[in-house]
């Protein structure tokens, strides 16, 4: 009886592992036969999701996702959410992948899967146009720099001596350095280049950058591997033909992947 139990045992645990795996790649399956590669996004986070003055969903995660799903065969559906549920929305179920500039961490990837890196953003030194004092992070010292209190660049500012200017986010710290109420800002160089991109003439000029980089990817349920390799082969095919530089440029004047 005992080995009879033992054989049980194991065509049970042999029946529980196949399906397991079954179920894990299941996900590009269903993807397929749906026709369909939904999305969860922001819809509010321009230039990566925002709408635009007619209405429609716009910016460069949506169409860096329109991109994937074509490359996989399927059409995109993005599913709009505010962004404190929409990882969680993974959970639920509620769409088979998250596009928004989602960073990629040590904490998220233990409970989610990351495609490749897709983009790249570094902190930037920003000062006036005709600013010749501030040169590097180490200039700081002494000097106004318009922050995010609480932020990363915050800290930056203050480990190199500076005396932080509270403000709002990116757009008031750049007008503090126009008006000349701070000597800098540290910010993210995404939202320069983007600034940039809407207002070239703007006197403001980019004097030094951090060396490492935050990256962030397509992230999705863990366990869903042929998804995972379907995105990023997708990824590939874009920055290989061209799409991802296309849409890089669209939204940054320059490519953005590294």
């Amino acid at each position: 009886m005992k080995l009879i139990r033992t054989l049980l045992a194991a065509a049970t645990f042999a029946q529980i592992a196949i399906a397991g795996a079954a179920f894990a790649g299941s996900n590009l399956d269903d993807v397929k036969k749906a026709n369909t590669l939904k999305i969860g996004t922001e819809g509010t986070y321009a230039p990566f999701t925002f709408h635009d003055a007619s209405g429609k969903l716009v910016g460069f995660d949506v169409e860096i996702g329109e991109a994937i799903a074509k490359k996989i065969g399927v059409k995109p559906e993005f599913v709009e959410g505010k962004w404190d549920g929409l990882i969680a929305g993974l959970d639920a179920k509620r769409y088979d992948t998250v596009i928004n500039q989602v960073g990629i961490t040590d904490a998220r990837k233990k409970k989610y899967d990351f495609s490749e890196p897709y983009i790249a953003s570094k902190a930037v030194l920003i000062v006036k146009q005709d600013n010749d004092k501030i040169k590097s992070f180490a200039d700081l010292k002494g000097k106004k720099s318009a922050q995010s209190l609480t932020s990363n660049f915050g800290k930056i500012a203050e480990s190199n001596g500076a005396e932080l200017v509270g403000t709002d986010g990116f757009d008031q710290s750049i007008q503090l350095v126009l008006t000349g109420r701070a000597d800098a800002t540290i910010n993210d160089s995404l939202s320069f280049f983007d600034f940039k991109k809407h207002k070239p003439d703007a006197p403001v000029k980019v004097v030094a950058t951090e060396a490492n980089a935050d990256y962030s990817g397509v992230i999705i349920r863990k366990g869903e591997p042929e998804l995972l390799a379907a995105i990023n082969k997708a990824l590939a095919d874009i920055k290989a033909d061209g799409t991802y530089d296309a849409i890089s440029k669209k939204y940054f004047g320059q490519d953005v992947s590294k």
